[in-house]
């Protein structure tokens, strides 16, 4: 009896101190009920919008991409080279680290087990998604008729920004040295995009301004630096790590406030957001 009731105040005690020590970080950011704390940032930025090609595989920690996002606070965020699995857990971190609550969709163009996880016959999406701090509408996904050396789209939403509706594209096009390939792209993502009078068009254009095939877009919308368009294009910003402008935020009835490039530990490609004036 004494040695059954020494051995069952051992394990409550033992329980406890797990309790103590566990507790506050168990995965999942839940501990016996209990939410990891928020850390306080300000509420979303209504009309700011972000593109960032977050680098498929490069090991980074979703927690960190979360954190780099948190920061700004877009209204709308257009990812590309992403996983649904980190987008998932973006979003989450998003949600209980720093309160940001995003809804979001997907415009995925590969199963691939080898940057996606999952197993062989069930492997991981890859390809573009957007959040957005509004409800979305009217998803449409479409994948080039040639995608160069792999598969590659764009994806358009309806959402909110700065309090006006408007059309969302996210796109990534094919990979350098395949100018021809991204020629054709522009013009399927063109003829999508010339139907909307307001849009804003997000993305890694994989050429800089002044490319031949980038040519169907300056002459729908303008980039978020005024500055920054052929033949002046020696003024832009550089947007990845090795010095070129590939990233762009289109505005097509739009004009922009300001706009900042922010490169990041977590991607070869910098963040790159803009405020917009939409009224």
């Amino acid at each position: 009896m004494v040695f059954g009731r020494g051995t069952r105040l051992l394990a409550g005690a033992m329980t406890v101190v797990c309790m103590v020590l566990v507790g506050p970080s168990a995965p999942g950011g839940a501990a016996f009920g209990r939410s990891l704390p928020v850390v306080a940032v300000r509420d979303v930025v209504p009309n700011r919008v972000m593109t960032w090609n977050i680098c498929n595989p490069c090991e980074a920690s979703n927690v960190d991409r979360a954190a780099e996002i948190a920061a700004y606070a877009p209204q709308v965020i257009g990812l590309q080279e992403a996983c649904v699995r980190d987008v998932e857990r973006i979003r989450d971190y998003l949600e209980r680290l720093h309160g940001l609550v995003y809804h979001v969709e997907y415009g995925m163009v590969l199963q691939d087990w080898g940057r996606c996880g999952g197993v062989p016959w069930s492997p991981g999406a890859f390809g573009q998604a957007v959040l957005s701090a509004a409800p979305m509408t009217d998803r449409v996904h479409v994948e080039y008729p040639d995608g160069g050396s792999e598969d590659r789209g764009y994806m358009a939403v309806t959402t909110m920004v700065g309090g006006q509706r408007v059309r969302v594209f996210n796109t990534h096009l094919a990979q350098r040295r395949q100018e021809a390939v991204r020629a054709d792209q522009t013009a399927v993502l063109a003829a999508a995009v010339v139907r909307h009078d307001r849009a804003i068009v997000l993305g890694d254009f994989n050429a800089v301004p002044d490319a031949p095939e980038l040519t169907r877009m300056w002459a729908l919308a303008a980039d978020t630096d005024a500055r920054c368009r052929p033949p002046s294009a020696g003024t832009c910003k550089p947007t990845t790590d090795w010095q070129s402008k590939f990233d762009y935020v289109f505005l097509r009835g739009m004009a922009p406030l300001e706009h900042r490039v922010q490169p990041s530990p977590y991607s070869d490609h910098h963040l790159l957001h803009t405020d917009v004036d939409s009224t």
